[in-house]
């Protein structure tokens, strides 16, 4: 036994056997009947040669389906290849082939997709499919229904040893290019995002039985991981709960009143979404994790809801949880979000070299339980994963200005950085200023071509209904807290900002609208690739 995902969840399940593990929709299913589910796949798995180092591909919205191939796979030793379900065949394709899939769970209404990347990735020979309302028949892919593939195998828990070194692979949202597959071993990623570390003390968990125990008495309370499982945020929003015999509710479509009637329904404690998504007494913890609150929709929240606590967490597939701060209603923040890092993470200069004066602007870098690489991809793997005087750091490109209090403030990538006559703006401060305007209910920041200055600042607003939207008025809401030089100089209004499903922006194409559309509003010398 070590501490890996199979043996911490089968850890819960001999503690907490009767206890409620999964709830979607009207059906639930408790610690040993998830167990036994996942055991019958693995086994189906393993009869088809699936095993140790094997990937398997999960294509499919959050359920407990979703869940259970993922702890089938992980008893085998094998990986689970995490696929956003809204690629196309090509995508898909490039997923499956990079990632060397040898199988894959699909849900049914995604099977024509599938049948399109089946064409031309011929190591997959394994297809589950998981059945919904859809109907879609199988469309020449040789797939075997998901209740088939468990009548075939055992309930029984498989004669497998495991190891910390098993591992755990995670394909980033592809913000920057292709996904990367991020390798991690299993221990180190439970280390940093399982509860293998509290992060409050600093204290390992020792014992790999130690959270099912507690989880025994006192289980852990019940979460709703909103955003899909191709996040990590959700994925270890779940594994934590099945850790420790808590409760974890999924829902395969966001909808906003339908999330409302399940946390009050099942009681929910903990919520997890990533941004601005979204009389409940249960409702204690609301966390955001891939794309932090704006300041608006942090002070409307605590006014609707006084006594639930509000967390912004940071991290990265590269980093794991980077660090975290509580919202109160008492708290402003101008500019990027601030939070508080983790004793493992430092700003380093451009030579590597730790920063610690305050306004010092530097790479976030993570130490200690880090990922072994990116799959496949050695160059990636040599830029991202540096040594300095002896430490191996994980730095995936993250700026960060450091605060008089020791926080930090975060500035974004620097791949998105504007050089806008000579100084440098950050999107994701400029973008947290223009969130706390009333009329703007999301935005993304970008650079834009201009003759004098080289680039200046533009602005993507998704503007609240039936409010009006001015640059003068932007201009008035972010002076007190941006310099001259970072407010925008262009404004396009859109009907909405286009996010990944894991809440990530999408830079390319905000600068593509500002190359080829013409600006709602600007003000001096523009240059753009749309008309004038």
């Amino acid at each position: 036994m070590a501490y890996t995902i199979a043996d911490l969840f089968e850890h819960a399940v001999d503690m907490c056997a009767d206890h409620v593990a999964l709830v979607c929709g009207e059906d639930s299913l408790t610690y040993t009947e998830l167990d036994a589910r996942s055991n019958r796949l693995a086994s189906f798995f393993a009869a088809r040669g699936v095993g140790q180092g094997d990937k398997v591909a999960v294509y499919c919205r959050n359920s407990i389906e979703c869940v259970e191939a993922m702890l089938a796979i992980y008893k085998l030793r094998a990986v689970v290849v995490n696929v956003n379900y809204r690629y196309a065949a090509e995508e898909l394709r490039y997923i499956l082939d990079n990632s060397d899939s040898v199988a894959v769970v699909c849900e049914q209404r995604y099977v024509p997709v599938l049948a399109s990347a089946l064409a031309v990735t011929p190591a997959v020979h394994t297809v589950v499919v998981v059945p919904d309302e859809t109907g879609h028949d199988y469309g020449g892919v040789a797939g075997v229904g998901y209740a088939d593939a468990l009548a075939a195998g055992s309930p029984g828990r498989l004669d497998i040893t495991r190891s910390d070194d098993d591992h755990y692979l995670l394909y980033t949202g592809g913000t920057t290019g292709m996904p990367k597959g991020v390798v991690w071993r299993q221990e180190d990623v439970f280390r940093v995002l399982g509860g293998g570390i509290d992060f409050y003390s600093g204290e390992y968990v020792t014992d790999e039985w130690e959270i099912a125990r507690r989880g025994q008495d006192q289980p852990a309370p019940t979460r709703f991981p909103i955003p899909p499982m191709i996040h990590a945020a959700s994925q270890w929003g779940a594994f934590q709960n099945l850790f420790a015999g808590g409760t974890v509710v999924l829902e395969p479509a966001f909808a906003p009143a339908r999330v409302w009637q399940l946390i009050e329904r099942h009681r929910v404690a903990i919520v997890l979404i990533a941004g601005d998504a979204i009389d409940t007494t249960s409702l204690a913890v609301l966390v955001s994790t891939a794309a932090l609150f704006s300041e608006s929709v942090k002070h409307k929240f605590l006014d609707a809801f006084p006594n639930t606590l509000l967390i912004d967490s940071i991290g990265s597939s590269e980093t794991g949880f980077g660090g975290m701060t509580m919202v109160s209603k008492e708290q402003h923040q101008s500019g990027g979000p601030t939070v508080n890092i983790v004793k493992t993470n430092v700003i380093l200069d451009e030579y590597g070299r730790p920063l610690t004066a305050p306004g010092s602007v530097g790479r976030i870098a993570s130490s200690g339980h880090i990922p072994l690489e990116y799959y496949k991809d050695p160059a990636k793997s040599a830029s991202t994963f540096l040594t300095y005087d002896g430490v191996r750091y994980s730095l995936p490109g993250d700026l960060a200005r450091i605060e008089r209090d020791g926080s930090v403030t975060l500035l974004g990538r620097g791949s998105h950085c504007i050089n806008s006559g000579g100084e440098k703006v950050f999107p994701e401060e400029v973008e947290g200023a223009l969130k706390a305007h009333d009329s703007v209910f999301d935005v993304l920041v970008v650079g834009v071509d201009d003759d004098r200055l080289g680039q200046h600042v533009g602005a993507l607003i998704q503007a609240r209904p039936d409010s009006d939207v001015t640059l003068d008025g932007l201009a008035d809401a972010a002076r007190e807290s941006l310099a001259r030089y970072k407010l925008p100089r262009s404004i396009w209004l859109v009907d909405a900002i286009r996010r990944s499903p894991a809440g990530k922006p999408d830079y390319p194409w905000a600068r593509k609208i500002t190359q080829t559309v013409r600006p709602t509003q600007s003000r001096g010398q523009f240059v753009s690739g749309g008309s004038r």
